[in-house]
């Protein structure tokens, strides 16, 4: 029978931040992996606009394309997954790796149920998303097609790219769990660093979301 992670006792602060007065060094170079991701959505942000500007006879008939309810449940979902995301970075905080009762008891689940749900979440937001493409290229909304087709597919696709990388990782660290014996302080770092990132993601899709489907 394979080894599998148990439940440890509350991770101690220190173990998580880092020694005192010295952060840890995995979350302050998270952190600024992450700001340069911020500077790259920020440059597809500008594109978007400046083309917007130079070309706005190209929004109209292509918005009026968008299915906006459809992508505002999507978006929904997405924005939920990172209150279930954080639900599982306190379990993993309090050393709580897998559920102490029944399956839909949800305040005994531990961090392997938070991340598990927060990953079909994001699996239905990218399935939603390929969803939408297929439609929009019915519609006749492709890259080749406008200005318009290109930005909206080189914004919403890299970012699609990102959830998916955010999904890899919660796989990473659900394996992790299930391989090793005891759930240690550098696994529940590892669950807040991904936490970090889902969070990101999301947040820049909100701004996306505003800019494509309400500002149009």
């Amino acid at each position: 029978m394979a080894p599998v992670a148990t439940a440890a006792s509350a991770i101690p602060a220190s173990r998580l931040t880092g020694q005192h007065d010295r952060p840890s060094m995995v979350s302050v170079g998270t952190i600024i992996w992450l700001s340069s991701e911020l500077m790259f959505f920020a440059a597809l942000f500008a594109a978007y606009y400046t083309i917007r500007s130079v070309s706005p006879e190209l929004w109209p008939a292509n918005t009026e394309k968008l299915n906006v309810p459809f992508a505002a449940v999507n978006t929904t979902i997405l924005v939920l997954s990172s209150v279930t995301c954080q639900m599982g970075v306190f379990k993993a905080e309090a050393g709580k790796v897998g559920r102490s009762g029944r399956l839909f008891n949800v305040g005994a689940w531990g961090l392997r149920e938070w991340f598990l749900l927060t990953y079909v979440m994001g699996a239905i937001f990218i399935a939603g998303q390929a969803t939408e493409y297929a439609s929009l290229i019915q519609e006749g909304v492709t890259i080749p097609d406008s200005a318009y087709g290109t930005m909206f597919y080189l914004t919403t696709g890299f970012h699609g790219l990102h959830v998916t990388g955010g999904l890899i990782a919660f796989l990473f660290v659900l394996g992790r769990t299930y391989v090793a014996r005891t759930f240690t302080h550098e696994q529940a770092v590892s669950a807040i660093v991904v936490s970090y990132y889902w969070h990101f993601v999301d947040v820049v899709w909100i701004g996306l979301f505003a800019t494509i489907y309400i500002i149009k």
